[in-house]
């Protein structure tokens, strides 16, 4: 009787032992345990998710309703031309979330189309499956708000990802160290970006206002270059130099005019009877020529005399 008792305790142990691993990995092995977060046609048209489901920050599954790929395959048959190119961008974009190794996509067969409009659809099916809309729709992320839907704006991702300063844009430092080059001084900003300041080596240890010129982003982070803010006027110099040598210019026509009108009185000269300057105007081919006279000249010479 005891071992009997043994037997059927160590039978139920073994089935209970046996139920427990099988449950795990069924949790282990089904992805749509996942919280769902069902994307809508805009993003898939805009096709900016795909960069973002390959950095690998999405961690629920991507459901994309069968009613979605339905509409978008309604406009690439039947829209303008402008809407046929979004839409089988769209399709195009699917395509690449199915083909991420490192994200769960799926599609949701909701049906092939949406009776009461895709937006609506979504918003119940999230209201349904517990999950998440992804949308860059202004309105639908309003309405989803109202009713409690978390909501995934891409719009507001690539907001709060952007540049705090864009170029042209003033900002106020402290220059901490020097940059690769002996003139640079480096500073940074609030959220840690490094900020390279030409000219300003000097400055290093003082806050000074600079203008951003450029920013780089790279896999090791974000960069920014800018260039110091002269409050002090020191342009002046260079602007009177300038303005000295217009002045130069200016008056360098002037003296020529003064130096016209005493050649033209030279010229006068010469025609009264001033005997000398026309020789020494005369081109020197000319003088040559009269030193090898010929026997012709000398005889006009000699009549010109008498």
């Amino acid at each position: 009787m005891q071992i009997l008792t043994i037997l059927i305790l160590c039978l139920v142990t073994a089935t209970f032992a046996e139920i427990t691993y099988l449950l795990v990995t069924q949790n282990r092995k089904n992805p749509n345990k996942k919280r769902l977060m069902f994307v809508d046609t805009s993003v898939l048209i805009d096709g900016r998710i795909v960069p973002v489901v390959e950095s690998g920050f999405v961690t629920d599954t991507i459901a994309i309703p069968r009613s979605v790929i339905g509409e978008l395959q309604f406009l690439a048959d039947n829209a303008d031309h402008d809407k046929r190119s979004k839409a089988r961008h769209g399709l195009d974009v699917v395509q690449q979330l199915q083909a991420i190794d490192v994200a769960d996509v799926i599609i949701f067969q909701d049906g092939s189309k949406a009776a009461e409009g895709v937006d609506e659809r979504l918003l119940n099916l999230a209201k349904k499956h517990g999950g998440s809309v992804c949308t860059i729709d202004f309105n639908l992320n309003k309405v989803a708000t109202v009713e409690g839907i978390a909501v995934r704006n891409i719009n507001d991702l690539a907001k709060n990802l952007r540049m705090i300063y864009m170029p042209g844009e003033h900002a106020t430092i402290e220059l901490v160290a020097k940059g690769q080059d002996s003139h640079q001084g480096v500073g940074y900003l609030e959220d840690g970006t490094m900020v390279v300041v030409e000219q300003a080596s000097a400055q290093i240890g003082s806050k000074v206002e600079v203008e951003f010129t450029r920013s780089l982003q790279t896999a090791a982070g974000k960069m920014m270059f800018a260039r110091k803010v002269d409050r002090s006027g020191g342009n002046k110099p260079v602007a009177t130099g300038n303005k000295a040598s217009v002045q130069q210019q200016q008056a360098k026509p002037a003296k020529q005019q003064t130096k016209q009108p005493s050649r033209g009185r030279a010229s006068s000269q010469s025609a009264v009877g001033n005997n000398k300057a026309p020789r020494a105007q005369q081109p020197a081919s000319s003088r040559n020529r009269r030193s090898r006279s010929t026997p012709e000249d000398s005889l006009l010479s000699q009549i010109n005399n008498q």
